[in-house]
């Protein structure tokens, strides 16, 4: 498997000199309304759940349904015969507000839970365990289940001892934890920890390269990972005091399934520093 998180000298340059960058990005990513992650030689901006730009081989992109927004329109209903006489945008920075506006409304209930974490406990904040990473994807050693990749949802990382600590997040309402024997959920956490297993020299060595370019960009000095914890942290969050004393009771903190496998359930206002400490039921 090739796991990488690095960008060349040239591409950061590229990046950081753009006019995207310095007339919106920046700014957005330092007051944490924005989560930056770095891929192999590529880079993801995400807002709110979406991932609000990409910016591959030098180039910005976007997707088209958040780019897909009227230039100059001071109104929010419209004839046909104004529609005729409208164009859509052609500038990412002209129209940046717009669109990200049009990244907030797609997300799911899942990716929006996870992005109140990163907008808040970023690399960027003052806190000492921070969101790193976020939407992780090692290729699938499953070749016959039919998916190519394995996707955590997120990276947590123990500045003070160095630790990295990846998390599955699910909502209450995910069918994938529910289940009176066995949850799907279960396998999932199974496949993401034999990934670690297997990978974890070259996880380190991806995200020391990677704290390198973030370090970089925002001239920051973070320390280098040295350790991957073995477990999954699986953290459920999104429901209510009635739903945690039933159900959320009854078929997780009383299923055996869990036992062994490092849980963290809580409603909203989710505390990084506890869920990177979760232990297993």
């Amino acid at each position: 498997m090739s796991f990488e998180r690095k960008l060349e000298k040239s591409v950061i340059d590229e990046f950081i000199t753009s006019n995207l960058w310095i007339n919106c990005l920046e700014d957005d990513c330092k007051k944490q309304n924005l989560f930056l992650a770095i891929r192999n030689n590529s880079i993801g901006i995400y807002h709110k759940g979406g991932r609000l730009f990409g910016f591959e081989k030098n180039v910005f992109k976007t997707h088209l349904k958040y780019a897909s927004v009227i230039d100059n329109s001071d109104k929010d209903y419209l004839t046909e015969i104004e529609l005729s006489k409208k164009n859509l945008i052609s500038d990412f920075t002209k129209n940046y507000t717009r669109i990200k506006e049009n990244c907030n409304l797609y997300s799911g209930i899942e990716a929006v839970g996870v992005s109140e974490i990163y907008h808040k406990h970023s690399y960027l904040s003052d806190n000492r365990i921070v969101v790193l990473d976020i939407e992780i994807s090692f290729e699938s050693f499953e070749k016959s289940s039919g998916k190519a990749q394995d996707r955590i949802d997120i990276l947590l990382y123990d500045l003070d001892n160095k630790t990295l600590k990846f998390v599955e997040a699910k909502h209450y309402s995910n069918k994938e934890i529910w289940s009176k024997t066995c949850p799907k959920v279960i396998e999932q956490i199974k496949k993401y920890e034999t990934q670690i297993e297997r990978n974890k020299k070259e996880i380190i060595i991806a995200y020391k390269n990677y704290i390198n370019v973030i370090n970089e960009i925002f001239e920051l000095k973070l320390p280098i990972p040295e350790k991957v914890e073995d477990k999954v942290s699986l953290l459920i969050f999104g429901f209510d005091d009635d739903q945690k004393k039933g159900r959320l009771q009854k078929l997780i903190l009383n299923n055996s399934a869990f036992k062994g496998f490092h849980l963290y359930c809580k409603q909203d206002k989710i505390n990084p520093t506890t869920l990177f400490k979760s232990k297993s039921l």
